[in-house]
């Protein structure tokens, strides 16, 4: 027990220590994790491993380039487009809020009704601040083209020298398994590739159906910068439910400013999240993701802003396996402590119910 926290507290540390360069070894960990079943598959077929990793690697870059270079001129005009609008677009809201005051004070009545007000003020002044500070922040980025540049060259080596020698990898850490206690940590491991599995192959999946749902829903009913504002909710949904508030928040209001007094829009907008939302719950998730994850949204996002403000955007990246690692690992623990002394007792029963337990509960309910 000792020896394993020691080894998460280093690691702990190493990733706080490390965090600025780990991006591209990070990305290249997770490629290489998500392609080599591929190249697996190719070797079945008789392909050596270097020509099996080469084909494969090459194949995913070819398809990424030509999907960015295809839709990068039309969503980056849409993008751009929509952050020189939305001023206008928070600016129209506001005014038909101060327009429909009076059947807002009817409503809610005078003092909630100034409530609401103030806080449509209150969102507007921080959507306008935080327009204002966005040239800035994309100049920022403009400073840190060669680290972009950079981890888009690296990223592609690790992947491809980690594809190559994965099967060795893997025997060396078999061999550094403890004897008497390898069957039972290939189990854990077993439970934990299944789960990373649903992390990065599964919810991968669901983000890139989201994506793509609502940004082509959107552009067919007209509504503007409906494909950059779909590309976005799709990609936020990484994190639970941000990515269906942020753009549902941002479709109604867009809708609202765009299609009024035609509210059928609206509620067509709407719709499309809503019921979106309930297909990607019932349907898409436990197809693709299942239960291998099996974490609470609640702590998915503890984890997320977690690990975000110790290790950056890496962090970000690192969240959700990790959080399904930690998963995996305190259920493991819980079976342990279930088979246990402390849990089942000294003669491995669980104790009888006292009398003081039993007080309350006259009938003596187990």
């Amino acid at each position: 027990m000792l020896i394993w926290i020691a080894f998460l507290v280093v690691m702990i540390v190493l990733l706080w220590l490390f965090r600025g360069i780990l991006l591209p070894f990070v990305v290249g960990a997770a490629l290489a994790y998500l392609l080599n079943p591929l190249v697996n598959q190719l070797q079945r077929w008789h392909f050596n491993r270097g020509w099996a990793t080469a084909v494969v690697l090459l194949a995913v870059i070819t398809i990424f380039v030509g999907v960015f270079l295809m839709f990068l001129p039309l969503v980056g005009q849409q993008i751009i487009g929509l952050i020189q609008r939305l001023p206008g677009y928070v600016t129209s809201l506001q005014g038909l809020v101060t327009e429909w005051s009076p059947q807002i004070n009817e409503w809610l009545g005078p003092e909630r009704a100034a409530q609401f007000q103030t806080s449509i003020t209150e969102l507007t002044r921080q959507a306008l601040g935080f327009i204002a500070t966005l040239p800035a922040e994309l100049v920022n980025i403009g400073y840190t083209g060669a680290a972009v540049i950079g981890v888009t060259l690296v990223t592609p080596v690790v992947a491809f020298y980690l594809l190559l020698d994965w099967e060795g990898m893997v025997r060396g850490l078999q061999g550094l398994l403890p004897r008497d206690h390898k069957h039972e940590i290939n189990r854990i491991l077993s439970d934990i590739d299944k789960s990373m599995a649903g992390v990065i192959r599964g919810q991968g999946g669901v983000l890139v159906i989201d994506a793509i749902f609502y940004a082509t829903a959107l552009s067919l009913i007209g509504l503007n910068f409906g494909l950059a504002v779909g590309l976005i909710s799709g990609l936020l949904s990484f994190v639970p439910f941000v990515g269906f508030a942020f753009g549902f928040s941002l479709s109604i209001g867009i809708a609202i400013v765009q299609f009024w007094p035609n509210y059928w829009m609206v509620v067509a907008v709407a719709a499309i999240f809503l019921g979106w939302q309930f297909i990607e719950g019932n349907v898409l998730y436990p197809k693709l993701v299942g239960s291998s994850i099996n974490i609470n949204p609640v702590w998915l996002m503890f984890a997320l802003l977690a690990f975000g403000a110790l290790f950056g955007f890496v962090g970000l990246l690192l969240a959700v396996p990790l959080a399904a690692i930690v998963g995996v690992l305190v259920r493991y623990g819980i079976g342990k402590y279930k088979a246990s002394t402390l849990y089942l007792g000294i003669n491995g029963e669980v104790p009888a119910l006292t009398d003081a337990s039993t007080a309350n509960d006259p009938a003596g309910t187990p």
